[in-house]
């Protein structure tokens, strides 16, 4: 066989050393420094693995580092899990990367330095996205595990410090992979509840891995995007999570966040005596008031009969008039007619004086027909607003067999409210009135309504 029959193409001889690369060296850990890291929109990772002497090219693709909780970055000490292999295309030597830790601080806690900073950026923890809790809540949610401490030192704290408070518990998974989407269903949920006045994220403490549930991105976004207030209250007090710079309000204990959201009876007690007491000052001051008013009114008040006498006399001084006028009248005609009679006897003219005279009675007769006409006009009107006050006068229904009761300070009774037992009353008649003592009552029927 000739040295030509060993001849490779390129492509066969890429395609055998990948080969024996995957078959030899088919997993491998190798540690060192990322540089050059790209990110296309395709989703894979490209970036060098180098140490102070060497380097070499990694690859790790989108269904791999999507199971990552943190995100390499330029100068990132890493430990790399993957196979050595051979890119045929151009010969490159690569290590497909499986798997990353960071090698050093842990992957957990650069994964949340990450998202910390990455939120922070986006204005998720800016003040002025807080939302003010209420003074007094009537319906407080708890998401939280149903068995936990968490939930048993929330419902003390509330039956101790304000019992009124309606709290409801949305049951939720607090670790594990289950834990991260439960927790964003609850509070969805808990936003289309519109009588729902805030939100407790609670759970006892644990290590990061524990809470990691509370440092998921997916949450801190739920958490920012409720419209309820959100009170943060996970692990204990010296343990931060992401949804503790989200929430509204971090409370460094779940008892803590319920003291936040449940004001003490005692001084609630208090303050609803002291707005009583004002409350009933006021309410005095302004029955006073009106009953000042009241009486200043009774007084002003002038009884039908006043009026009446008043249109009486006008009627009087009316028709006085009228009768005067009438005399004035007669005399001046009388005058006038001494004054004719005088020219009369002084020409005799007695065809004249006859058409005179009958012009004259006839004249007279028209005078008095028209004043006892307007007479007669005056008394019919007269008469007729006599009849109209009359009407108008409570004296009138006295006649009838009704009767006015008055108290002592003669307040008129027309309310059953008004009067108690053993009660003086003055009861006015048409004719005089009734000294009595009340000695019964009986509550209106719907008959009398």
């Amino acid at each position: 066989m000739s040295a030509a029959d060993h001849i490779l193409s390129v492509t066969e001889l890429n395609r055998r050393a990948r080969q024996l690369l995957e078959v030899h060296l088919a997993t491998v850990w190798v540690r060192g420094e990322i540089s050059n890291l790209a990110t296309p929109s395709s989703g894979h990772w490209y970036f060098t693995l180098k140490d102070d002497r060497a380097q070499i090219r990694c690859a790790m693709f989108r269904g791999q580092n999507a199971l990552l909780r943190f995100r390499p970055e330029h100068g990132m000490q890493v430990i790399a899990r993957g196979r050595v292999s051979l890119y045929e295309g151009r010969g490159d030597y690569q290590l497909i990367v499986e798997n990353l830790t960071v090698d050093g601080a842990g992957a957990l806690q650069i994964a949340f330095e990450q998202l910390k900073a990455r939120l922070q950026d986006e204005g998720l923890f800016s003040d002025e996205f807080k939302q003010e809790l209420p003074a007094l809540p009537r319906h407080v949610a708890v998401i939280t595990s149903p068995t936990g401490a968490a939930i048993r030192d929330i419902l003390s704290v509330f039956r101790r410090r304000f019992p009124a408070i309606q709290v409801s518990i949305l049951p939720v998974p607090v670790q594990g992979t289950d834990a991260m989407p439960a927790i964003v269903r609850a509070l969805q949920l808990a936003n289309t509840c519109s009588d729902i006045d805030a939100l407790i994220l609670a759970r006892g403490g644990g290590s990061l891995e524990d809470l990691w549930a509370f440092n998921e991105e997916s949450v801190a976004r739920a958490v920012f995007a409720s419209e309820i207030p959100v009170v943060s209250a996970i692990g204990h007090e010296t343990d931060f999570t992401i949804c503790d710079f989200v929430a509204d309000v971090r409370a460094p204990t779940p008892s803590a966040a319920a003291e936040l959201l449940s004001p003490d009876r005692s001084d609630f007690e208090a303050l609803l005596d002291h707005y009583a007491g004002q409350l009933e000052t006021v309410l005095s001051r302004r029955i006073a008031m009106q009953r000042n008013t009241l009486l200043h009114l009774v007084k002003r008040l002038r009884h039908p009969s006043h009026t009446l006498r008043e249109q009486q006399q006008r009627l009087d001084h009316l028709e006085w008039r009228l009768l005067r006028a009438r005399q004035l009248h007669g005399q001046a005609l009388q005058l006038r007619m001494d004054k004719l009679d005088s020219r009369l006897q002084r020409h005799d003219p007695r065809q004249t004086l006859h058409m005179r005279e009958t012009r004259l009675l006839q004249t007279r007769q028209r005078l008095q027909e028209r004043i006892c006409e307007r007479l007669r006009q005056d008394r019919q009107r007269q008469q007729h607003l006599a009849a109209l006050l009359g009407s108008l006068s409570p004296l009138n229904t006295l006649q009838r067999g009704y009767s006015i009761a008055r108290d002592t300070e003669g307040l008129a009774i027309t309310r059953f409210s008004q009067v108690t037992i053993g009660q003086s009353l003055r009861l006015q008649l048409h004719e005089g009135s009734l000294d009595c003592t009340i000695t019964g009552q009986h509550p209106p029927t719907p008959a009398d309504s």
